[in-house]
């Protein structure tokens, strides 16, 4: 039986820091969702080369609650792991990561009999680092690792691994934290997991930071609390000093075993779409490992660096899922699975899809820079190819309210379509851009539009580059200001950030009245090649193409390190 072949990365767009576990002959890989809610990302194989989205477990207030969160704090490197008939999921909620010396973190523990839940209300552990991750070892002890965060001057932030028991029947932390790992030159150490084989503990933590220094760097010991040697090739995995690879920020790691021997590993990474911004966020990738006789993993292929096609394990046929597309229309008592919204739960004081049937109604609340409560659900982007589209019927009575179509990465860096009311222009568009916290309207004059009916709007990114439409007769559609630089919703833009971009739907309504925008469709298309055999690496050539106009483009500025 030929082997089915696994194109990297399997998580496209926005889906870091995995988690992957095997129960039964089940994959499950966990994944970061930050400031998006619900929390946590659950994915979910049969083959380890077909996945689909099946759960985000954190879907209500007691369990996360990110109102005031700021950009890139949240859901940080869940660890997923199955001991005693019970799913454990362990996470971090960051309240503040930047600015300054501290880091404001809570980690906490739910667990589940089910994948598909339901969870329980979190347990509090701990909140020296963040990171962490659960072990149960052979002789059914557990025990919680995460990084340690020390904030003093002149000293190393990221200071080590700590390792305490934990007691499931319990819910608490017992005995000494221990520092196991201080990590090597490359630095930054963080995302620890740990695991046992033939009598050795093998602790992989990720190294270098979340860009491209990043790395898998892998130690064991005899005992669980050290002290750990180092891997006689020191990473395990790193695309660094590899700017020809496809995958770059190779890191951040987690093994898992199939019920037939073979080993894989799954880590971030990302794609840049012009050699340094990767729009579409970090993404997870899989490599095949092995064990070799003196003891250690090493990949199968590539050395140390990442592949972007690997041979998938031995004796599985294909199991790609049955998809049911959204018909891309508000006429469903239930949103389509691929939407969020940011840090809060819907509810229906601000989204509804029954007031007025066969339609979203977003009922308007705070501006596009707010870290409280938006009204705005949006969906990631997945290639580097895409449109998405929407139909508003909208009757604003003021400047102060408006509804519209926008691409995001966080509150500092988005563009908005915005359609409003001028007491000169009547009902109008424009486009809202915020550069690095900077907000200004994109147009000099409002386009105006007539005072009643829908208005479509359409936005197309084609790799660097974002473009506006609107239409008031059907399919009359009309461009709408200059090509705009879609790198701005990069993590690598500016500031360091650990999301990606987003496309959707958000109204504002800043006199407090919450004045309504109802929305009657949302399409959203990846265009890809006419490459058959392999349309995840079409896809990433196409950021090579532009339009042809001008270009509205900021200076480009590289991250800052975390």
């Amino acid at each position: 039986m030929s082997r089915l072949t696994i194109h990297n990365p399997i998580l496209r767009g926005f889906n870091p820091d995995p988690s992957i576990l095997r129960v039964g002959e089940d994959y499950y890989i966990a994944t970061s969702t930050f400031e998006w809610f619900p929390g946590v990302q659950i994915h979910h194989s049969k083959d380890l080369a077909h996945w689909r989205l099946l759960t985000r477990p954190l879907d209500r207030r007691s369990q996360l609650d990110m109102i005031g969160n700021p950009d890139s704090g949240g859901v940080w490197a869940p660890c997923l792991s199955h001991a005693r008939g019970l799913f454990h999921l362990i996470y971090s909620d960051v309240k503040a990561w930047k600015g300054n010396a501290y880091k404001v973190v809570r980690n906490y523990l739910v667990t589940a009999p089910s994948i598909e839940g339901p969870w329980s209300d979190p347990v509090f552990l701990n909140a020296s680092g963040f990171d962490p991750s659960l072990f149960h070892d052979d002789d059914g002890r557990s025990w919680l690792l995460n990084m340690l965060w020390d904030h003093r001057t002149g000293r190393d932030r990221f200071a080590g691994i700590m390792l305490q028991e934990y007691l499931p029947d319990e819910g608490r932390l017992v005995g000494p934290a221990t520092n196991i790992f201080k990590g090597t030159d490359r630095g930054l150490v963080e995302g620890p997991h740990l695991y046992k084989r033939d009598g050795w503990y093998y602790l992989l933590t990720a190294e270098g930071g979340t860009e491209y220094d990043h790395a898998c760097t892998l130690a064991r010991s005899r005992n669980i609390d050290g002290p750990y040697e180092l891997h006689p090739e020191t990473h395990l995995l790193s695309s660094r000093g590899h700017p020809e690879l496809r995958l770059q920020k190779a890191g951040h790691g987690s093994l898992v075993e199939t019920p037939g021997g073979e080993w894989f590993l799954a880590h971030l990474c990302g794609r840049p779409v012009d050699g340094s911004h990767c729009t579409l966020g970090r993404e997870t990738a899989l490599q095949r490992c092995r064990w070799d006789a003196d003891g250690w993993l090493r990949l199968d292929e590539g050395g140390p660096l990442p592949a972007v096609r690997v041979e998938g394990p031995a004796g599985v046929d294909p199991a790609p899922f049955e998809e049911v597309e959204w018909n891309g229309r508000f006429d469903s008592p239930s949103l389509d699975r691929h939407f969020q919204s940011l840090r809060r739960p819907i509810s229906e004081d601000w989204l509804s899809l029954t007031e007025r049937p066969g339609h979203l109604r977003l009922r308007g609340q705070e501006p596009t820079i707010s870290v409280f409560r938006q009204s705005l659900i949006a969906r990631r982007v997945q290639a580097f190819d895409i449109t998405a589209s929407t139909l508003i019927d909208f009757q604003p009575e003021s400047f102060q309210q408006m509804a519209g179509l926008i691409a995001y990465y966080d509150t500092e860096n988005h563009y908005y379509l915005r359609l409003s009311h001028d007491d000169r222009v009547g009902r109008n568009l424009n486009i809202i851009a915020t550069d690095a916290g900077n907000s200004g309207e994109v147009l000099a004059e409002d386009v105006p539009v007539p005072d009643s009916g829908p208005i479509g709007m359409r936005l197309h990114f084609k790799g660097g580059d974002l473009r506006f439409e609107y239409s008031i007769a059907e399919d009359d559609w009309q461009p709408i200001g200059p090509v705009l630089d879609a790198t701005i919703l990069s993590d690598d833009y500016q500031h360091l950030g650990f999301t990606g971009a987003f496309v959707g739907l958000c109204c504002q309504d800043l006199t407090g009245n919450s004045h309504p925008a109802d929305f009657s469709s949302f399409h959203y298309a990846e265009i890809v090649g006419a490459s058959p055999d392999d349309p995840i690496a079409d896809a990433q050539t196409v950021g090579s193409r532009s339009f042809d106009s001008d270009r509205a483009s900021p200076a480009l500025r590289r991250a800052t390190a975390r």
